[in-house]
């Protein structure tokens, strides 16, 4: 694992990849977590989370929706949304300087989630698109998973 100033020096230099889960229930709501981190501090956003160096992308996605979202890979059929990316004014260590994530977005549908982690999202919701795509809460981006796609209720 890096060290917070290694770290620090990457996001300052370098933009990251990161895999975001949109993840629907059977009727058709969108789970979302409000952000206790920057960037995107306090919007509701996608869960998912950075690739690892030397981490192959199928590695990550099952590290990720088991760590981010407590579900296994091999159960869930994913649905790949596209790439995208997310340029944000500040980082989770300064404010002076700017996060730029490359974004793979992918698709899974559930039936249950339990005991998601707070880490990362301090609260969760579930909302229907028209929902989502009415929101000063839910961030931009996230927004972006389903206009692509046709999805702007």
């Amino acid at each position: 694992m890096l060290n917070i100033e290694t770290f620090k020096t990457i996001v300052e230099n370098t933009p990251l990849i990161s895999i975001d889960f949109v993840i629907r229930n059977k009727k058709n709501k969108i789970l979302l977590g409000k952000r206790v981190n920057k960037p995107a501090c306090n919007f509701l956003f996608t869960l998912g989370g950075r690739v690892y160096k030397n981490e192959k992308l199928d590695d990550a996605k099952k590290r990720i929706l088991k760590d981010e979202i407590g579900l296994n890979i091999e159960e869930y059929n994913l649905k790949f949304i596209g790439i995208f990316e997310h340029f944000y004014d500040d980082s989770f260590a300064d404010d002076n300087i700017t996060t730029h994530y490359v974004n793979l977005a992918y698709e899974i549908n559930v039936s249950y989630i339990q005991d998601l982690p707070k880490e990362q999202h301090n609260e969760y919701t579930w909302l229907s698109l028209y929902e989502i795509m009415n929101s000063k809460v839910v961030h931009k981006y996230v927004k972006e998973y389903f206009k692509i796609r046709g999805e702007n209720e």
